[in-house]
């Protein structure tokens, strides 16, 4: 078992309260992690300047570079990590123990993040669309046509109230370090892993401690790090996001409600895209924004439905060191078996049938934590409450709605996939503005082209586009 400080700043802090990570299968204490206050970050927030004015100190081109070298470590190497040493099996092994995720899926997100970190040159390159990034150092520089343009930062650091549910999150923040922007994180009780392996990787790359913070603690630090933040983001539910709307100083990430919409041009031929659908729906246990939670279609949806409860219906619980585990574990059992009344609630509201029913039992009840097996349901029209919905399991309704009613139909769409040739249609999908991340053909909702912006470019949110112009002064001779 090790211990894991706060850390203010790049140097690690002796908590006077700890806090265990439990086992979720066995109960056991993995780790100890220390605990801090939200009057501990107001107070060091104050020196938040001095994170950017250390990464500054570093030419970009270096920046990056040290970036990449901190993904190969991240992968590969061992790493001081609290009071002790951390492998890359002891990695997965702790955040699969804690989280409930399977291993593999523990190193398939591992790896998501390496590859974001190892391409971070390419991924800037697309977001800032070619600019030379000692713009955004500097300020201000040329873009061509012989114009000055200017680019402000909003804040010297970056503030993140970090979840649990997926370690594939962090990819958000990462793209912070080479843009010169330090990090003020509160890492998830249960996954604190990530974060604080992240930070090693990068420390021992070469790149100042002092541009980092984290501060382990209750809801108090969370609250305080995102008033005292001037750019902070938040992971959480429907009602955080709408907490948050319209704040330019916070983003907010919650629910995805992605979809894959079925057009009529297509939908005749939906079995060659049935193991498209399983992939969006089943992939990362299902606990991910970007999984799929509802296919639409005109018509054949008993049909789509009943060849996905094939699918999927008779997945079943295994353990976490199985490399095929589908299923991850509710470690709070009591989430799970809230999660399962909603979703009997859905289920008693005509119109809506569940076609994974004969599979078996849904709610898988263990000692200290729970299963969700997969579910797919019908519901014969976007009326049904249950088309709106998106649960933290492999859950997908499967709805009937006509092909002209379906964009006004959706609702607010992360990820939106639509199988469909058909021109005219394509132009509204394209144009329809609770569309966020838009795919036209046979592409997972869950497969995500780093090259692209998801839910808002970062660029924009740490920087102002402002006017910045330049004229010769004249100087006067010494006489």
């Amino acid at each position: 078992m090790i211990t894991i400080n706060p850390i203010r700043w790049g140097k690690q802090y002796k908590s006077l309260e700890y806090q265990d990570v439990i086992h979720f299968e066995n109960g056991e204490s993995i780790a100890k992690i220390g605990q801090v206050n939200g009057s501990m970050v107001q107070m060091d927030i104050r020196k938040a300047d001095n994170a950017r004015k250390a990464l500054r100190s570093i030419p970009t081109t270096e920046l990056l570079a040290r970036c990449k070298k901190a993904a190969y470590l991240f992968e590969h190497e061992t790493l001081p990590v609290g009071d002790g040493q951390q492998t890359v099996d002891d990695f997965i092994h702790q955040q699969s123990a804690s989280t409930g995720l399977p291993e593999h899926m523990c190193r398939n997100n591992m790896q998501k993040n390496c590859f974001v970190l190892s391409n971070i040159d390419k991924i800037l390159d697309a977001l800032t669309r070619g600019l030379d990034l000692d713009i955004f150092s500097r300020g201000y520089g040329e873009e061509g046509r012989n114009v000055t343009v200017s680019f402000q930062c909003q804040t010297p650091v970056l503030g993140a109230v970090l979840p649990n549910n997926s370690p594939g999150v962090h990819t958000l923040w990462l793209p912070a370090v080479p843009l010169q922007v330090g990090l003020v994180l509160k890492p998830g009780s249960q996954e604190p892993w990530t974060p604080y392996r992240m930070i090693s990787a990068y420390i021992e790359a070469g790149i100042p401690a002092e541009a980092f913070c984290l501060y382990p603690g209750g809801h108090d630090v969370g609250s305080t790090l995102m008033a005292k933040c001037q750019r902070s983001m938040i992971f959480g539910s429907a009602q955080t996001v709408a907490q948050y709307a319209g704040n330019p100083r916070v983003q907010a990430h919650g629910p995805g409600f992605s979809k894959i919409l079925i057009g009529d041009d297509i939908v005749d031929s939906w079995e060659d895209y049935l193991d498209m659908m399983v992939e969006s729906v089943l992939s990362n246990s299902g606990r991910s924004c970007i999984n799929c939670s509802g296919i639409w279609a005109s018509r054949h949806t008993e049909a789509i439905a009943e060849a996905l409860a094939a699918k999927m219906g008779s997945i079943d619980v295994t353990s976490p060191t199985d490399p095929k585990s589908a299923l991850a574990a509710f470690t709070n059992p009591q989430m799970a078996k809230g999660t399962w009344g909603m979703v009997q609630q859905d289920l008693a509201e005509s119109g809506v049938t569940d076609m994974t029913a004969s599979y078996g039992e849904r709610l898988i009840e263990r000692e200290r934590c729970a299963y969700l097996r997969p579910m797919v349901l019908h519901a014969d029209s976007p009326s049904r409450g249950v088309a709106m919905k998106e649960y933290m399991f492999p859950f997908v309704s499967v709805v009937k709605c006509p092909q002209k009613e379906m964009i006004k139909s959706i609702g607010s769409t992360l990820v939106g996939t639509a199988l469909t040739g058909d021109e005219a249609w394509i132009d509204e999908l394209t144009n329809a503005t609770h569309i966020d991340r838009l795919n036209i053909g046979p592409i997972p909702t869950s497969r995500l082209n780093w090259l692209q912006p998801h839910e808002g470019n970062l660029i924009d949110f740490l920087f102002r586009s402002r006017a910045y112009q330049l004229a010769p002064l004249k100087v006067a001779e010494k006489v």
